[in-house]
């Protein structure tokens, strides 16, 4: 099952559990519904144009700027350049449902990320790395471990 929709002037061929690029919408968490449906293929080898109600709903999964496009006008013999930079934002969103004709394909779960608990020093520990950073120690701990130079080649 896909759909063809119409996001920003552009369209984007989706299936469940696609991730696309659009134009900037929405914020992070929330869903988005695509009411503009082009086509709906529920069958293999099967397009339909939607007469009835079509939609395509998604999750933001992130935000961000694309990378950077230089755009350079000159004009040759004038002594005339121009550089400017752009970066254009966009939106992440993550298809997880086409509801079509009665028929709803919906996208698999993601698995939660979960937070890893740092583990806590005890305060001996704690005690001793910080008295171990200390600028006299460090130096100490240079000068123990000085280079030695390289033997001299017998010709």
């Amino acid at each position: 099952m896909y759909a063809v929709i119409r996001a920003g002037g552009k369209q984007y061929r989706v299936a469940p559990g696609d991730v696309i690029r659009v134009e900037k919408t929405g914020t992070d968490g929330a869903t988005v519904e695509f009411g503009d449906v082009l086509a709906v293929s529920a069958a293999e080898g099967e397009i339909a144009r939607p007469q009835s109600e079509a939609r395509v709903l998604g999750e933001v999964m992130e935000e961000g700027r694309a990378d950077k496009i230089l755009v350079f006008h000159y004009k040759r013999k004038k002594q005339y350049k121009k550089l400017r930079g752009h970066r254009q934002p966009f939106t992440a969103v993550r298809i997880t449902e086409i509801a079509f004709d009665g028929q709803k394909f919906t996208a698999p779960e993601l698995p939660k990320k979960e937070v890893k608990a740092t583990k806590a020093k005890p305060a001996a520990e704690a005690g001793e790395a910080a008295e171990a950073k200390s600028p006299a120690k460090k130096k100490a701990a240079k000068k123990s471990v000085a280079k030695k130079a390289a033997p001299k080649k017998k010709k």
